[in-house]
């Protein structure tokens, strides 16, 4: 903890650098994932293409990655830009099963009410079938948010900075106070985005707050004519 006191504004610096590093990616994975993961759904074969190809991609090393991009984009191997890129494929192929997932999870009794009410498939699927689909989906965020961040320290590996700068340094050096400090930040940072995550989906589901049921919440004559 002495480390931790002492070296308090660098690695404040370290933090701000990684959460970057963690969810610029978790963003990106975010707007590709959720229309994607909406399309695929309804086609049960390019479903089944799409999570084989995600999760085959999830299984590639991370240091593989941070390898192979660089040529393939024309970047340099320290350039942050690597792990944004590497950390977006990951986050995109969690994600992009992620939605399919959530959106399977709104009782078909719900939709079939809003059906009766007169809705467009398109209305349906933004009114209805995502509001709904929010806890289960918060849910995978939180996951994917929390892995990122984790992710991001392999990163010090090919000198991108982050915390995981605390443990390579803290390596070499022959120095557990540093790694130790690297550890705690790190969960720190977790426990926080995860705690963010979490009531931020609160804040989208307020019939749950309250106690109300979602049907009729959103399927009543009066949201129906909103």
């Amino acid at each position: 903890m002495k480390y931790l006191v002492d070296n308090f504004s660098d690695i404040a610096g370290f933090a701000r650098t990684h959460l970057y590093l963690a969810l610029v990616p978790l963003l990106i994975g975010l707007v590709i994932a959720i229309p994607l993961g909406a399309l695929v759904r309804r086609v049960p074969w390019l479903r089944r293409i799409t999570v084989t190809t995600a999760s085959l991609a999830y299984t590639i090393p991370s240091l593989a990655l941070f390898v192979i991009i660089p040529p393939l984009v024309g970047i340099a191997a320290i350039d942050p830009l690597n792990v944004v890129i590497a950390l977006s494929i990951y986050s995109l192929a969690l994600l992009v099963i992620a939605v399919p997932t959530a959106l399977d999870s709104v009782p078909a009794a719900v939709l079939d009410s809003s059906d009766a009410i007169g809705f467009t498939r398109l209305r349906r699927v933004i009114t209805v079938e995502f509001p709904l689909a929010i806890p289960v989906f918060v849910a995978n965020l939180r996951v994917v948010a929390v892995t990122n961040i984790s992710m991001v320290t392999v990163g010090a590996l090919i000198g991108v900075g982050g915390l995981g700068k605390l443990f390579t340094q803290g390596y070499q050096r022959n120095y557990p106070d540093e790694i130790v400090a690297g550890i705690i930040v790190v969960l720190v940072l977790a426990l926080v985005v995860d705690r963010v995550l979490f009531l931020l989906g609160r804040w989208a589901t307020p019939w749950l707050r309250n106690g109300r049921r979602p049907s009729r919440t959103l399927l009543s004559p009066k949201g129906a004519g909103a």
